[in-house]
Parts: C-alpha cells; structure tokens; sequence
C-alpha cells in the first residue's frame, strides 16, 4: 500500500520507449527465469511489469531504445522465444514507478482448465482486413475487454459482454453465444493476447468460425489511418498513459489512486471524487486504514509539486 512516504523525482525530459509483448509458449522451468529476467531489466534500466507462467511470457516495459533491444536479444536466446515480437510507442516520461517480474499460474487470467491457444486458436485477422471482415452483417463483434475499457474506446458496432475481469468471459460467452446460431465471432483486445484466449475457448466449446484482430487494438491503430478507422475513442493501456489516442499518443484520462479504474469528467463533478484521494467508484469501500495512506499520500502530491518536482505515482498534466 501507498503510504505517502515515497520521494520525488526531478521530471524526465528524455523520450522513452515502451513495448509491450506476449508468447504463449511451453515454459516448464519459468520460476528459475524470474530472478535473471528481474536482474537483467534493472541493468538495462528498464520499469515495468513482466509475467511469467509456465504457458508463456506477458509484459509491458520502458527505457532506452537500446535498453529495450537489448532485452530481447535476451529473451529470445530462449529457444521457446525465439519468436517473441513486441510492439513499441513512446511517452515523455516513463510510465512505470518500478521494475516487478512476477510468477503466475497464467499470463493472462482466464480460469478454464486446458485452455491451451499455443496449440489452438482462432484465425488472426491482420489490420488490413479487419474493417471489411466486422462491418460483414453475418460477424458477432465481441470486444474481449472490460466494461471500463470498452466505455473508453471501442469498434464501431461491437459488443460490450460488460464484465469487470477476463475470468468472467467464459460465463458471458455460455449464456450469450451458442455453436449453433453464432457461425462467425470476431474478438479483440488490446494487444492480442486476451482474444486469442478467448479465441481458443471458443473453439473448445464448439465453434467454428473464430477470429481475432491479430496484434490487438494497438497494432491496428498503428497502421490504420484515422481517416480509414473503426476504431472510435480512446485505448485503455496498464501504465501510467492510461490510454493512448489513434496516434498511439497519451491520452488525457486519470486513474483514480484507490482502484485505479479511469475517470471520467462526471466523476471529477461528483460529490464523492477527492482530488489524489479516490473516486465515486471506490469511496465507500475504503478503509480507514486505506483512506489515511491515500490522504498523506495526497500531501506528498501537494509538497512536491510546490517544490516544482513530480511525485513518483502522480502523472504530471500535459
């Protein structure tokens, strides 16, 4: 938790790069990978947050541009990585407070038992081809994504299964899709890798026709122009961005500090929102405990901004 007792930082001036990655690959030894991964990162001075399960590798990282290469030149001396890819954007300042790489039972949460898309998985879509497969009147559109992100930004015509976390997507997929009448379910997500799980679920349950935006959201927006875009709002990012625009550059969201869900201008008019403190969604679930860290923590904000520095976990306004 917060406790208010972080330090400042002068503001960077350097741009930095982020690339965000994921495989799903057969990683039987992942544990021993986590300690040399964790090391390797801070000589590199890389931030940001790395999965690792034994189905494959998940994350997000900033530095140098040549920090970043490095990295993966590392990575994929891995022969199970040799493929890992990743895709870049770039921010004024890094987007993360520290480097964590964490042990997990998957890389990205599904909760369904032998879901495995390294060995089945939908047919990927590249961006080219996206806009004139989902505007087919015979295509399902189903945006894989949480409520909040899918109320940021989404593809024109696509379905919100308004669920609050990926675990909760199998549920919606049972009582809403059915083999029988759905011939043809297109999916994205951010960056690729909640869909092509989903995809494989999918599959798992009977259906034929599956397919899912190759790359995510954020490949798409890379190389469809705005004017030839579907793609309507913003794309919530897992950084301090919290979103980025159809140029892949910063959004102008915050994230509330106490349950980091976006806000919205109707929050910050609410009754219930308290500036650096929390929001409508969360204030009365805080603890007191939670309330008085998130307080000091405020204060902290306030003193280091008056000194003219950035408080590490407060986004400067742009």
């Amino acid at each position: 938790m917060d406790t208010g007792n972080q330090a400042a930082e002068p503001i960077a001036a350097e741009r930095v790069m982020i690339a965000a990655f994921y495989k799903f690959a057969h990683l039987p030894e992942f544990e021993a990978l986590r300690q040399p991964l964790q090391q390797r990162c801070e000589d590199l001075g890389l931030m940001g947050t790395i999965l690792l399960a034994e189905e494959g590798i998940n994350g997000t990282v900033a530095g140098s541009e040549k920090g970043v290469a490095r990295l993966f030149e590392r990575l994929r001396e891995q022969a199970e990585l040799v493929n890992l890819n990743y895709k870049t954007s770039w921010a004024d300042e890094v987007p993360f407070y520290r480097m964590k790489v964490r042990l997990k039972r998957e890389i990205v949460s599904l909760g369904v038992t032998g879901i495995d898309p390294g060995s089945k998985v939908g047919t990927y879509v590249p961006p080219e081809q996206w806009n004139e497969l989902i505007q087919r009147p015979d295509v399902r559109l189903i945006d894989t994504r949480n409520r909040y992100e899918y109320h940021l930004g989404t593809f024109q015509g696509a379905e919100d299964p308004e669920t609050d976390s990926f675990r909760e997507f199998p549920e919606w997929v049972d009582r809403n899709l059915d083999p029988a009448e759905d011939q043809n379910v297109a999916m994205f997500c951010t960056g690729g890798i909640r869909c092509e799980k989903a995809t494989a679920y999918l599959l798992e349950r009977g259906f034929k026709n599956v397919f899912h935006l190759d790359g995510g959201i954020l490949n798409y927006l890379e190389r469809i122009s705005q004017q030839d875009s579907l793609w309507r709002g913003d794309c919530f990012v897992f950084d301090n961005r919290v979103t980025v625009d159809h140029s892949l550059r910063q959004g102008d969201f915050e994230v509330c500090p106490a349950c980091r869900m976006p806000l919205t201008d109707a929050d910050k008019q609410s009754p219930d929102y308290e500036v650096n403190v929390s929001c409508p969604k969360c204030v009365h679930r805080l603890t007191p405990a939670k309330r008085e860290g998130l307080l000091e923590r405020a204060r902290q904000i306030e003193l280091a901004q008056q000194r003219g520095e950035r408080h590490i976990g407060k986004r400067q306004p742009q």
